[in-house]
């Protein structure tokens, strides 16, 4: 008899619940012990604590709501109708598939449609989703796709910059390559002077086309 296949949870799922510190801080001492190490050690005693508490913080991005976060906005902007750009937002993030850091910066841009956002919220929009498991290119599309759902824009765009260390400290070893994903939305998208004005602004002009995730 053939065995069945995999169960994979589709992306509308819950996710399974979450287990308690306690529960954590002894996957981390089993780690500890597949490695080759003894976690009782007095070097290593205060470790699995000091783990959990650092993936609190490398994964706070699950506690908090994207829309949420958005939620005000304002309308006094006496008009201002051209694009709102904030460069080199720093983050940093976790791939789902090694668990690796990607250290990198955004460029996030939109074209208000008479109400704009508190500028800070946009760099916390970007921490929100790097603090989570994660790829770029689904990073890029979230805060995009968020910016444009919530806001209601004319236009949309972000660019990130990212090295992964996945494969900059392991497998191909590659250090300093640096991977670059782009989404663009409506008026960045359709209008080839909007998108140009954006890529200038973020100091991209002539390094050729950059492909819309």
């Amino acid at each position: 008899m053939a065995s069945e296949p995999p169960h994979t949870p589709s992306p509308t799922s819950e996710p399974p619940a979450r287990p308690d510190r306690e529960a954590a801080e002894n996957a981390v001492r089993t780690l500890i012990r597949w490695a080759g190490d003894d976690p009782t050690r007095e070097g290593l005693l205060d470790t699995p604590a000091r783990v959990v508490r650092s993936y609190e913080e490398f994964f706070a991005g699950y506690l908090e709501d994207p829309v949420q976060l958005l939620s005000r906005t304002f309308g006094e902007v006496d008009g201002y109708d051209e694009m709102v750009v904030m460069t080199d937002i720093r983050f940093e993030s976790h791939c789902e598939h090694h668990m690796a850091p990607i250290i990198g910066k955004a460029h996030v841009a939109y074209l208000p449609d008479r109400r704009v956002v508190g500028i800070s919220k946009l760099a916390r929009l970007v921490d929100l989703y790097a603090k989570r498991l994660q790829i770029q290119e689904r990073m890029t599309v979230q805060i995009a796709d968020t910016l444009n759902d919530v806001l209601q824009p004319k236009g949309v765009a972000v660019v990130i910059e990212g090295t992964h260390q996945c494969m900059t400290t392991r497998g191909v070893h590659k250090p300093g390559a640096a991977m670059v994903t782009s989404r663009m939305l409506g008026a960045f998208r359709s209008d080839g002077s909007t998108r140009r004005e954006f890529l200038a602004m973020i100091g991209r002009t002539g390094s050729g086309p950059l492909s819309n995730t």
